[in-house]
């Protein structure tokens, strides 16, 4: 293989996985639907009034359409990316996000979780840690999830206008707790 074939290869399989099936979503529900898109990935999903993570796909718990429903995920070492992002608008029990060491994570994903209607009823606790090509702008644009209650940033060198950018989102979200990890 020539060099550099392997990491095209890695980002076209990825591409793949976050391929939104809309089908699937109409056949099997919103939670199912994204709990598979999620753990192609290689992040994790916790169930409403479970304690355990699922981090198995062919494990996934069958039942009744709806009976399972996504109130955490962790998206660790994970390659999810924007294309995949529709899979979290039919969510509405998201209670808690975590995304790090996402190569694929940048502003605009954050932009879009920001504006998905769901989510910004439902997500108390997001934790951004780890992810590069996340910027000031991504982090800005998390103004709108009007439900935040705590924002954990770690290791996020390309947030370069810190003051500022925490304090334009303390005045949108007056009852946000902000813990910063940040050099």
């Amino acid at each position: 293989l020539p060099p550099g074939s392997c990491r095209a290869f890695w980002g076209w399989l990825n591409a793949v996985f976050n391929k939104v099936d809309h089908e699937r979503i109409r056949a099997v529900g919103p939670d199912r639907a994204a709990s598979e898109w999620l753990l192609r990935c290689g992040a994790l999903v916790r169930y409403q009034g479970s304690p355990k993570w699922q981090q198995d796909y062919n494990g996934l718990p069958t039942g009744p359409l709806g009976k399972y429903k996504i109130e955490a995920i962790s998206a660790t070492d994970s390659c999810i990316m924007y294309r995949g992002f529709d899979y979290l608008d039919g969510l509405e029990h998201v209670t808690d996000i975590k995304l790090e060491k996402c190569m694929y994570i940048q502003d605009e994903c954050l932009q879009r979780l920001s504006e998905t209607s769901n989510l910004q009823k439902s997500l108390q606790q997001l934790k951004i840690i780890s992810c590069g090509n996340v910027t000031d702008k991504g982090i800005i644009a998390l103004h709108k999830l009007t439900n935040l209650e705590y924002l954990y940033l770690s290791d996020l060198p390309g947030i370069r206008e810190k003051e500022m950018t925490f304090r334009v989102l303390q005045q949108a979200l007056p009852n946000l707790e902000l813990e910063l990890d940040l050099e």
